[in-house]
């Protein structure tokens, strides 16, 4: 294996967690350092697909992972409320594990152990010599490490040095709303996912107890105009023709405006390079891709896995990050060119099939 004595983890995020858990393993000493006042998750619910579970599995945490969520599908509705079905692919591709995501990070830091990850600690810049890799700090501090694991995210700070060409931009037009609701006006029975009118998509996910989660979303939207439950609003009345999917409406009604989470969807380009000598990219901060495929985490923690096999195989750490580079960058090509394929529906249908082709390749990549 190639020889590690401390290694750098910029990013306490699932995926930082999971290569803090991957290299624990192997005996090395790790330090995740994460800029937030607290390891939780802005958001609800996160789908894990198979290739994650594995990937959780292989680390010994998948039991722990699998108690905190709940099966689900990842089926669609089209606006008139006609279930899309995809008969050429199996119920295997459209199976995947509903977890909170406060809590799965929750479990993954204590997995690592919470002495290791040091919080309101941003890495900012590095150094890198033959020697070792200096991390530069929000606080003013240094730290030394044999190697840095970039895990920032889609605006990280790692990979704006390693590979600045590749800097985070909007997917113009491709904006959501969130929100979770821990009483709803009325009992929700199943979950509903629509592919609607415009371009719009959203639906509802039970959670545990009397709960739910919501959420709309538009590719090419005009601007925004309204309050967000104005807006939400609007687009969830593209999802309901003849009032087959009047819950949705009611979810968003009876949320307080404040508890409405909006995003511009943010992508990160393909970098023209994943790794150095002692620093490599891992997760969103290499391939931060659109959520439509909501795929991030269950792509994101198989690199991890990956780069851990990559540093036992090698006798050296170059050789090692090289034959990371040369596994994962064709992997997120073909994952991006799916995912565009999703993005690029003509009809709700098209849509349906395309996202199973996305889930089928991934869950057996």
């Amino acid at each position: 294996m190639s020889p590690l004595n401390r290694v750098l983890i910029a990013g306490g995020g699932i995926v930082g967690l999971t290569a803090a858990i991957a290299l624990r393993r192997t005996g090395t000493d790790v330090v995740v350092f994460e800029q937030a006042a607290e390891i939780r998750a802005i958001g609800a619910s996160i789908g894990l697909w198979e290739n994650a579970l594995r990937a959780f599995d292989f680390l010994g945490v998948g039991d722990d992972v699998r108690r905190i969520g709940r099966p689900a599908e990842m089926v669609f509705h089209d606006p008139s409320g006609h279930l899309l079905t995809t008969p050429e692919f199996g119920p295997e591709d459209h199976s995947y594990l509903l977890v909170g995501r406060p809590q799965l990070n929750d479990l993954l830091a204590d997995a690592v152990g919470r002495e290791r990850i040091r919080l309101l600690h941003r890495v900012e810049a590095f150094d890198e010599s033959a020697d070792g890799v200096t991390i530069h700090l929000s606080n003013g501090t240094t730290e030394t490490g044999d190697l840095l694991i970039g895990a920032d995210g889609v605006f990280s700070a790692v990979r704006g040095q390693l590979a600045p060409e590749a800097r985070v931009r909007e997917h113009i037009g491709h904006l959501s709303w969130r929100a979770i609701l821990p009483q709803t006006p009325t009992r929700i029975e199943r979950d509903v996912l629509v592919i609607g009118h415009d371009r719009c998509r959203g639906g509802y996910l039970r959670r545990p107890g009397e709960g739910a989660f919501w959420l709309v979303a538009q590719f090419e939207s005009p601007p925004v105009a309204e309050s967000a439950r104005a807006e939400c609003l609007l687009r969830a009345a593209r999802l309901d023709d003849g009032g087959w999917n009047s819950q949705l409406s009611e979810l968003i009604a009876a949320t307080p405006e404040d508890s409405i989470l909006f995003n511009q969807t943010m992508i990160v380009p393909p970098p023209d390079r994943w790794a150095s000598r002692r620093v490599v990219l891992i997760g969103d901060a290499a391939h931060g891709m659109s959520p439509h495929v909501t795929a991030g985490a269950s792509l994101g923690v198989q690199d991890p896995v990956v780069l851990v096999r990559c540093l036992d195989e090698a006798p050296e750490l170059a050789g090692a990050l090289s034959a990371y580079e040369a596994d994962r960058s064709p992997h997120y090509a073909e994952a991006q060119r799916l995912s565009a394929a999703v993005e690029r529906y003509a009809t709700p249908a098209e849509f349906a099939h395309s996202y199973a082709a996305f889930s089928h390749w991934m869950i057996r990549s």
